[in-house]
């Protein structure tokens, strides 16, 4: 998990770099101007930077020659522009820019210079967890079946195998299905039956935008605007930080 800033004029864009970003497991800081940008650096240091070149009070161009000349640029910095010229993106990368996505950015490419940038920056050494050995239990063929073992120690010294809570099933769309009504006009049925689809989905993936995009045939970014509009929180179905 990493922090990362993202800088961009365009509420649009930078709500769905935050939603996509998220996803993925990062935090993420959200500026929509130099102003923004700059606190945001001095309070946070992010570990990696989405930046604009165009905004209206300073240009991101500007932005990062500031960052390189005070000794700020010590983060990745990706430059990001739907009307730059290739001296831009040159200039940009000289100064110590990264990379440069061209808008309207392809989410395979976001995800890959991200990944780039972030490797870049190595992460603060982690405490060695000391190994520790864990009994399979036999394979089930229940639904409900035993989600994850731990290893304990009884009194005499043997280890003794405990099951983690189990976890329910996703709940079966059917019964929500009854309950829509055919009194509703057309485009109101039409979502609260694509509500109950993408939240089945999500709960069935343990909110992976990654599977449930496959499964339900939808590039990630027209999902991510889909449940925008419906109103689904994606989030929720995360089992991230349980």
């Amino acid at each position: 998990m990493a922090n990362i800033l993202v800088v961009d004029d365009e509420m649009g864009i930078r709500e769905l770099l935050s939603e996509i970003l998220g996803d993925e497991g990062h935090v993420v800081q959200l500026a929509e101007n130099a102003q923004q940008a700059r606190a945001a650096r001095l309070a946070e240091k992010p570990d990696l930077v989405l930046l604009d070149i165009w905004m209206p009070d300073t240009d991101g161009v500007t932005l990062l020659k500031e960052w390189q000349r005070d000794g700020l640029l010590s983060m990745p910095v990706i430059m990001m522009s739907g009307h730059a010229t290739i001296d831009t993106a040159v200039e940009a990368t000289r100064i110590g820019a990264l990379n440069f996505l061209e808008k309207p950015i392809a989410l395979q490419k976001l995800l890959k210079a991200v990944q780039q940038g972030l490797t870049r920056t190595p992460e603060p050494a982690r405490p060695a967890v000391p190994a520790m050995r864990v009994l399979t239990p036999e394979p089930v063929s229940s639904v409900n079946s035993i989600g994850a073992v731990s290893t304990q120690f009884d009194n005499r010294g043997y280890p003794a195998v405990a099951a983690a809570p189990v976890q329910p099933a996703a709940a079966s769309p059917a019964s929500q299905f009854a309950s829509l009504s055919f009194d509703l006009p057309l485009r109101e049925a039409r979502d609260a039956f694509e509500r109950i689809y993408f939240e089945y989905h999500l709960h069935r993936e343990s909110g992976s935008m990654t599977r449930v995009a496959e499964k339900t045939g939808l590039e990630r970014t027209h999902l991510y605007r889909k449940l925008k509009q419906l109103g689904v929180e994606s989030v929720k179905y995360s089992k991230r930080g349980e």
